[in-house]
């Protein structure tokens, strides 16, 4: 079932490009960090809203839960709709390209 909800939030967008290689809380929030060259940094009280609503929405899976920690993937569904938020963005970045060189005469 494809993933029809819309546009995706920047952090929904960075979780799941994080979770490209499975992960838990604690280290999935330096992963993210990482991903995003610093750009987003998440908390975990963000960082658990977002989990909670991948899962529902069947992007993200748990594959291991020792009682401690979540380990978290990405579905097959959820590297569809990464690709499609990803297409997405370079459609927007490139509409704008009437922008570029604007300011270039300040």
């Amino acid at each position: 079932m494809p993933y029809t909800s819309g546009p995706m939030t920047e952090a929904m967008y960075y979780v799941l490009l994080a979770l490209m290689n499975p992960n838990h809380g604690y280290k999935l929030i330096n992963a993210i960090s990482q991903v995003s060259n610093g750009r987003m940094q998440m908390g975990p009280g963000t960082l658990y809203g977002v989990l909670t609503r991948l899962q529902k929405d069947g992007l993200i899976v748990i594959v291991q839960d020792d009682g401690r920690r979540k380990v978290y993937a990405i579905t097959e569904t959820g590297k569809t709709a990464l690709k499609d938020e990803y297409n997405r963005l370079i459609a927007m970045v490139q509409d704008g390209i009437v922008l570029k060189g604007e300011n270039e005469d300040e």
